[in-house]
């Protein structure tokens, strides 16, 4: 039986002076009211009131237990005014693990304006590219850019995903405009270790495998930036995100190329953990994103 209900009737019997008249305070039976009171003198093993046929009347550890209970019911009234004051209110420290090269160059503008709409909100972001548990790790949410697999979080779609293959002209004028994946030359591979080629048979896809498996590829690395760079400088070709590669497409230092053989579109997701109830700090948080970026992110204009 809830402990909470026994000692409300407790409490309110005692202040009444009657299991009727508690009755019709509490809105319940009589027969419940005096269940309450004979469950919770059982679990204290003491009687707390002294009963005749026309009144009752508090004992010696009735009068004590009054105080005690009279306390912890005002304890969880505070406690439920104060936490649905903070319901109400969005603020708090928001946990935030994202990939790194995506976070480095699109979320500071993100973070500020959501900030500036929530003053309150504190943001501890965590950057990392490989795939972290976002509830073993104690992180509010996560952003992820993939194609998620099933799982026991709650995930939903912020933008699409745009994988393009980039190489510098310097590069292309040495080696040729390939107008095929097959014409990739595998030694030229800048191969970014976190991509899943496995995913999809596509021609260019499968050229990357070959060359990875062959372990032919030039440079390999954990961090999209580090391989855009390699390429920039005529190391080789990369197959990479747009809202990594826009800036140096737009400033001629790289140039698309195999447009007619890009990987599929891939999605950012925000991924959180499945909670019955959200707190309002990440519940802003997900609707802010939601229309941030948009199905046509700003990353995208980049071949003006």
């Amino acid at each position: 039986m809830d402990k909470l209900d026994m000692m409300k009737a407790f409490i309110t019997v005692s202040k009444e002076g009657s299991f009727t008249k508690a009755a019709d305070k509490l809105d319940i039976s009589n027969q419940l009211v005096s269940k309450y009171i004979a469950h919770l003198e059982d679990h204290l093993g003491v009687r707390l009131f002294n009963r005749t046929t026309r009144k009752i009347r508090l004992t010696a550890e009735g009068e004590q237990c009054v105080q005690h209970v009279q306390q912890i019911l005002e304890n969880i009234q505070d406690m439920e005014g104060n936490l649905g004051q903070f319901k109400n209110e969005v603020q708090g420290t928001l946990r935030i693990s994202a990939p790194v090269s995506f976070a480095t160059k699109h979320i500071a503008p993100l973070l500020r304006d959501f900030r500036r709409k929530n003053p309150a909100v504190k943001i501890d972001l965590q950057l990392n590219d490989r795939k972290t548990d976002v509830v073993e790790e104690g992180f509010d949410l996560a952003l992820r850019i993939s194609e998620l697999k099933s799982s026991s979080l709650i995930a939903k779609r912020i933008a699409p995903i745009h994988i393009v293959t980039c190489a510098s002209p310097e590069y292309l004028e040495k080696n040729g405009i390939p107008e095929h994946p097959d014409q990739l030359n595998p030694d030229h591979f800048l191969h970014y270790n976190y991509m899943d080629y496995n995913r999809t048979h596509l021609p260019l896809i499968n050229a990357l495998r070959h060359s990875i498996k062959a372990q032919r590829q030039s440079i390999s690395s954990n961090n999209g930036d580090v391989l855009i760079e390699a390429a920039v400088a005529g190391e080789g070709y990369v197959v990479q995100p747009t809202f990594i590669v826009s800036k140096a497409v737009k400033q001629g230092k790289l140039k698309v190329i195999l447009e007619d053989f890009a990987p599929d579109v891939m999605s950012l997701y925000v991924v959180y953990p499945h909670r019955k109830l959200t707190s309002n700090k990440l519940t802003a948080f997900i609707d802010f994103i939601s229309h941030y970026y948009g199905e046509q992110p700003y990353w995208d204009d980049f071949q003006a």
